[in-house]
């Protein structure tokens, strides 16, 4: 697939190294545009960006996740929340109802439409890893998930 921008077009290896860890630096960033490459440009084409496509990805995963357990997860505010929410709920991506036991709290979960659009988004990059995953090899693999689970663990 083409790049879409200049900046998409620089090699990794063309940055000069200011410390022993910025070549796994720049391997985290650009694998991460290399991953979601694919996937925000679907997303693009239909409207959405990135930060919509996380919001889809953990309501898919939460059915009926509460507003406050979704910016916890996501490990955003409010006001980051609200702009993408908002566009998702008026696009019936999602739908919101009040909480039986809290009615001050409101629960999320994906449409049919909704529920779509994140499989397709999470389908790109799941191909991206699944390739990635094969080339590297089982042993690759795992160490990858070794690494990235330690990088987690620090939030």
């Amino acid at each position: 697939m083409a790049k879409t921008s200049q900046a998409a077009g620089l090699h990794r290896a063309s940055l000069p190294k200011l410390h022993d860890l910025d070549a796994a630096l720049e391997l985290m960033y650009y694998g991460w545009r290399g991953m979601t490459l694919e996937a925000d440009e679907y997303l693009a084409k239909q409207g959405l960006s990135r930060p919509h496509h996380r919001i889809l990805y953990v309501v898919a995963r939460r059915p009926d996740i509460a507003i406050g357990s979704l910016i916890e997860i996501l490990g955003i505010s409010k006001q980051a929340l609200n702009r993408p929410l908002n566009l998702l709920l008026e696009r019936k991506l999602l739908t919101s109802k009040r909480a039986p036991e809290q009615h001050r709290s409101k629960l999320l979960r994906l449409t049919e439409a909704g529920r779509r659009i994140e499989q397709k988004a999470s389908d790109h990059e799941r191909k991206v890893l699944r390739e990635a995953f094969d080339r590297a090899g089982a042993s690759g693999a795992a160490a990858w998930m070794a690494v990235m689970g330690a990088i987690a663990d620090n939030n």
